[in-house]
């Protein structure tokens, strides 16, 4: 039975609002109900300051979808926004899902009781500051790169807005529901591979608030079985919001991989990037610069389309790890496109060394602890 707009309304209307006394469909609390599939995903706007008392709301709105035949789950966060003509007193407070309540961030943005999750050793960001860099070809290729070292290697989508890891490892289908909310991911290439993308068309725009977002991510996080792992690679939107802030406050983080083309647009916000994981207290374990380079594959010449080397400069100038030079290719492009990587088609070709290169220096920072430290200096007399 395919699930309808309508039927999770009239559900929603036994459920009284933040008021307790008006249907939450008629509170004006109540945001836009989204239905994908089996799926449902809306938000509740409540006072800051009632946030944890409302808790028993959403949970009395969640388990009021979830009995609405067909319906296979629900997210449902709150959103905590300020009341009618008060300005909220900071960012978080328009922000912030009180879904998952947790204690307040400390000074450097991460919840003090941040906890880990089962089975997995490091967990890293690969970020960018703006979209169109190759940060989600990256990921992939370097959560391959790092199985190809004997690691035990996970992949999390968290690119909501624009999920890519389908694609990439050629993966369709849904995760399979192992107990309670617990979820199987799928495999890519022998790694779990998570992402929002197995729950919705590909086609389907995501129209969703921060919260839902938040929410979403901590749910992809936290209700997957993702068994032993030695590295979770988790693939972030561009930018600098709420995914981000999510992360660094939901999980502790071992680390942050920046990616950049060369040139000084994206160079601006590959440091805002990299300004924003410091703010949180995440380690940068380095910067690549991708697109560095072409080589015609006619003449042999190289051309520097993005300009060269901008990347490497960056990390000089901010004090963090220059991990390696990835070359605009179309072999690169084409095995993306296809599913077909080329650290999996040809793990010993010069493509999947550089990456393997790169996955070695981030493996080391992570293995010896020395994650967010500067490089020694080596003086030669």
């Amino acid at each position: 039975m395919s699930v309808t707009r309508e039927a999770v309304l009239a559900a929603l209307a036994a459920v009284p609002g933040p008021d307790g006394r008006t249907p939450l469909p008629q509170s004006g609390a109540l945001s836009e109900v989204i239905v994908h599939g089996e799926k449902v995903y809306f938000s509740i706007a409540v006072d800051p300051s009632r946030a944890r008392e409302l808790e028993g709301l959403r949970a009395a709105a969640e388990a009021a979808v979830r009995k609405v035949p067909g319906v296979a789950g629900a997210t449902v966060a709150l959103t905590a926004e300020a009341p009618k003509g008060q300005a909220a007193s900071s960012p978080a407070a328009t922000a912030a899902p009180a879904a998952t309540a947790s204690p307040a961030p400390s000074a450097g943005g991460r919840s003090p009781q941040t906890r880990g999750l089962p089975g997995v050793k490091h967990i890293i960001a690969v970020a960018s500051g703006k979209g169109g860099v190759g940060k989600s070809t990256t990921a992939c290729n370097l959560a391959l790169a790092l199985k190809s070292l004997g690691l035990k290697v996970g992949v999390l989508d968290a690119d909501i807005y624009g999920p890519s890891m389908p694609r990439l490892f050629a993966l369709r289908g849904k995760p399979r529901l192992k107990s309670g909310r617990i979820l199987e991911p799928l495999d890519g290439y022998g790694m779990p591979v998570m992402s929002i993308g197995f729950l919705v068309d590909e086609e389907t725009p995501m129209i969703w608030r921060g919260p839902m977002v938040m929410s979403a991510i901590t749910q992809m996080l936290r209700e997957v079985d993702w068994g032993e792992l030695d590295v979770l690679v988790v693939d972030m939107p561009p930018g600098t919001g709420d995914a981000q802030l999510t992360m660094a406050q939901q999980v502790p983080l071992a680390g942050a991989v920046i990616v950049s083309t060369p040139q000084d647009l994206a160079l601006i916000d590959a440091r805002r990037g990299v300004a924003m994981f410091q703010k949180v207290d995440v380690p940068i374990l380095g910067i690549v610069e991708n697109m560095s380079y072409f080589v015609c594959p006619n003449c042999g010449t190289r051309h520097d389309i993005f300009s060269h080397g901008g990347a490497r400069d960056e990390a000089a100038r901010v004090g963090v790890p220059f991990l390696g030079e990835v070359p605009l290719t179309m072999e690169i492009r084409a095995r993306a496109d296809a599913g077909t990587p080329v650290s999996i088609v040809e793990p010993d070709g010069v493509h999947a060394r550089v990456y393997r290169d790169i996955a070695e220096k981030v493996w080391r920072q992570l293995a010896t602890g020395t994650a967010g430290r500067p490089a020694p200096r080596i003086v030669i007399e």
